[in-house]
């Protein structure tokens, strides 16, 4: 080396040191600033087949035929569902009190005898690491707020900031001070109850929760018990904006979706990724049948694909309950197959005006009816897929379902989703009734029958939850009343008696003014019967219009009060009530059609036979694909066709596409018009 010349450059520790820190900054804010479910998601969840007793060494063989055979295809979380800190023991069930495993600081921790990778205080890390290692992201079921156990046992609220009793104005906070015991989950009343957000302490619990959660390495949380008729908004919103404060993106689902609607969704679904809107969707035709109103409303709002958490956010119309199953609420895992009937190896699709072509499909597969009906409304409506059966027992018959290249693709890329009203079913026109077409069934969703009449709850700043009065008859209890409809000219009214809340509680005084404000509304011809703002137990999506009236107690759910604006308000969840003619919520049946569009000019038209037992030829217009979509799509009256399910080229089709489908079948048709 020269004389005088500079040394060669050798990188200094602490210049390096500093890189590094640059480096790891930049990433962990790339990895945090991360869109959350551009696409709806899709994955596995335990719950289908195992209700709440799945295990690690169950769960772990499910995440990896996920990863070798789903994930191919999108299907990425594998969710354990709920109650995994239950002690799967002798007295246990999914609303016993005392077995649940819970830290030091009144939050669940995995049941060690089902989880013992959990032991150590180590939590799902191991286990989300192993799902990590095989290409997919880990998602777990929680229940909204705080444990009853946590809050008998008054544990200390963790400050993740000290690591210490959280501490405010003075003195040291449990969770008996924010757990609010008249909000426990009606369907769960000895497992959990929302906590006071508006407190420093609520806050904290909550920022302790989803703390540990995304340092357990947590990529999807499902949160039930706190939307539809269980709204707890200030909660959703609280807990949306700690998953924003963290350093890991975590996709955000909430449930359950019994009594959701449009306008109550309008306001929660940009702080979310998933929000269900129905009840439970299990194996039976009622229950799938029951999602044709609601995703139709929903599509119609815009809400498929609306603003969301740090992303998108997307009606969730619950798993795909296929394949080997369990039974609701038992403790029992997968033991019985899909109860959904089977396709008969045939379709017949009719084209141009009256030719009808027969054609029998070579593939050995029985394709499942109501199984491949419902996975065509799902991807027409660009619901999450999340599959519910056992994957240990995955046929391949099932797999080519839930795979479906056109299907799939349209559940994530296409665009427009609606329901067609324009179909014709044996020559007769369902857009006749004006564009509201052949819906049977509106909104809201319908709760309550009695003497005629359904009462449902919605959200307070819609139309239909006004009109509701105080009728005073002299000598008599108030009646809240509401008009329903008019008959020769005379107002139709339903009326429920107004009462003082007939049962004390030690949790509630009534001195105070707030709940001096509120009442039962009881009924004369029903004993000592009072009016639920919500159901006792979890809901199927097709029990929606269980009556709704129980035993009067003392609990938020039986709790009304009537403001200025003419609403009848529950203080369970906040929401109102609204009634209508029971003549208006007549069973959905006949023909329906879903379309939508793709990017490169592909139109996707779905046909549905509702009917029960008998086969159903269904006609669309090319001039009402024309009338709907425009003219950048549908250029002339003929269009080239393909059969989504058999692959199968139709050739050029005019005027007219049609098909005649079996009872509670579907068909898929990619056009190019």
């Amino acid at each position: 080396m020269e004389v005088g010349a500079p040394p060669p450059w050798r990188p200094h520790g602490d210049l390096l040191r500093l890189a590094l820190l640059v480096f790891l900054c930049l990433w962990s804010t790339s990895e945090a600033n991360e869109q959350l479910a551009e696409v709806p998601p899709r994955g596995w969840n335990s719950y289908d087949s195992f209700s709440w007793t799945v295990d690690e060494s169950a769960y772990l063989q499910n995440a990896k035929i996920l990863a070798e055979k789903l994930l191919p295809h999108g299907y990425q979380y594998a969710v354990i569902d709920y109650l995994w800190y239950r002690r799967y023991v002798e007295g246990a069930d999914s609303n016993s009190y005392g077995f649940d495993n819970i830290d030091a600081w009144g939050r669940p921790f995995p049941d060690l005898q089902r989880f013992p990778s959990s032991k150590g205080d180590k939590g799902f890390t191991q286990i989300a690491s192993k799902v990590h290692g095989m290409g997919l992201k880990f998602g777990i079921h929680l229940m909204k707020g705080i444990s009853l156990q946590a809050v008998n046992a008054n544990t200390p609220i963790l400050d993740i900031e000290t690591g210490k009793p959280y501490v405010e104005n003075g003195r040291q906070w449990a969770a008996g001070d924010i757990g609010l015991t008249q909000t426990k989950c009606k369907w769960m009343d000895n497992g959990f109850m929302s906590v006071n957000t508006d407190i420093g302490a609520g806050r904290a619990f909550l920022r302790s929760l989803y703390r540990q959660y995304a340092d357990w390495g947590v990529d999807f949380v499902k949160v039930d018990c706190i939307f539809g008729d269980d709204y707890s908004p200030k909660e959703i919103i609280t807990i949306s904006e700690l998953l924003q404060g963290l350093d890991r993106p975590i996709v955000l689902s909430i449930s359950p979706g019994t009594q959701v609607t449009p306008a109550l969704a309008q306001n929660i679904s940009e702080h979310v990724n998933m929000y269900r809107i129905t009840g439970d969707d299990w194996d039976s035709w009622n229950d799938v049948s029951s999602h044709f109103a609601v995703s139709s409303a929903f599509a119609a709002a815009n809400k498929i694909g609306a603003t969301g958490l740090r992303g998108k956010s997307w009606p969730d119309l619950d798993m795909l309950p296929f394949g080997w199953l369990t039974d609701p609420g038992v403790n029992q895992g997968p033991h019985r197959p899909c109860k959904l009937t089977v396709d008969e190896q045939k379709a017949q699709v009719c084209t141009w005006r009256s030719l009808c072509l027969l054609f029998h499909f070579a593939s050995p597969l029985k394709l499942f009816f109501r199984v491949t009906l419902q996975m065509t409304l799902w991807s027409m409506a660009k619901s999450p897929l999340m599959y519910g059966g056992d994957l240990r027992h995955l046929d391949n018959n099932t797999l080519s379902i839930i795979t479906n290249p056109t299907l799939l693709k349209i559940n994530h890329y296409s665009k427009n989703n609606m329901e067609f009203h324009y179909v014709y079913g044996y020559g007769e026109s369902t857009s006749s009734r004006g564009y509201s077409g052949h819906l049977s069934s509106r909104y809201p969703v319908h709760l309550t029958k009695h003497d005629g009449v359904v009462v449902g709850v919605t959200s307070c700043g819609s139309d239909q939850a006004k009109g509701w009065f105080v009728l005073s008859q002299d000598g008599k209890s108030d009646h809240i009343c509401r008009n329903y409809r008019t008959e020769n000219g005379k107002n139709i009214s339903f009326c429920l008696g107004k009462t003082k809340p007939r049962i004390a509680s030690d949790d509630f005084t009534m001195d105070n003014e707030e709940h001096q404000a509120k009442f039962h509304l009881a009924v004369a011809d029903m004993n000592d019967s009072c009016l639920d703002a919500s159901a006792s137990r979890r809901w199927t999506a097709s029990e929606i219009k269980l009556p709704m009236f129980s035993r009067c107690k003392w609990h938020e759910k039986q709790l009304w009060e009537l403001n200025d604006k003419g609403n009848l308000v529950s203080s369970y969840s906040r929401l109102c009530a609204t009634v209508e003619s029971s003549k208006e919520g007549v069973g959905i049946t006949g023909a329906r059609a879903w379309i939508a569009t793709g990017s490169k000019g592909e139109i996707y038209l779905a046909f549905f036979n509702l009917n029960d037992s008998t086969s159903r030829k269904i006609t669309a217009r090319i001039s009402d694909l024309q009338k709907v979509l425009g003219t950048s799509f549908v250029r002339t009256h003929s269009c080239s066709c393909t059969d989504a399910w058999s692959g199968r080229n139709l050739g050029l089709l005019k005027e007219e596409i049609s098909a005649v489908i079996n009872p509670h079948g579907s068909a898929v048709f990619e056009l190019m018009c």
